[in-house]
């Protein structure tokens, strides 16, 4: 069996300008690009991009419309709280006018 041998520098620079030659003939050998394929894959690529932000704008606008529905559930809780303590309030006042009137009535019948 055969040893391993180093390539020169020689070797080296043969190989990479064969490739470079190699892959200059490749570019060259393309055909080239049709303008009516370039405008097509243009309109494409806006239609896409246009799409894709009438997606974002609908998404920001999902997103916006749940933060305000939030919001307004948390108002109206506070509200119903508030009303629930006004309501606690007023059964207070009530129940000492009641106690009160009671209070008042046994002091009269004596």
């Amino acid at each position: 069996m055969a040893s391993y041998k180093e390539p020169s520098f020689k070797d080296r620079a043969a190989l990479s300008a064969d490739a470079k030659q190699r892959a200059l003939e490749k570019l060259k050998s393309k055909p080239p690009v049709d303008p009516a394929v370039v405008a097509a894959r243009a309109a494409a690529r806006e239609a896409k991009e246009e799409a894709e932000a009438k997606k974002r704008e609908e998404k920001k606008a999902a997103i916006e419309a749940a933060r305000l529905e939030k919001i307004a559930k948390a108002e109206a809780a506070e509200r119903a709280i508030e009303e629930a303590k006004q309501a606690a309030i007023q059964a207070e006042i009530d129940k000492k006018a009641a106690r009160d009137a009671r209070y008042a009535a046994r002091k009269s019948r004596k």
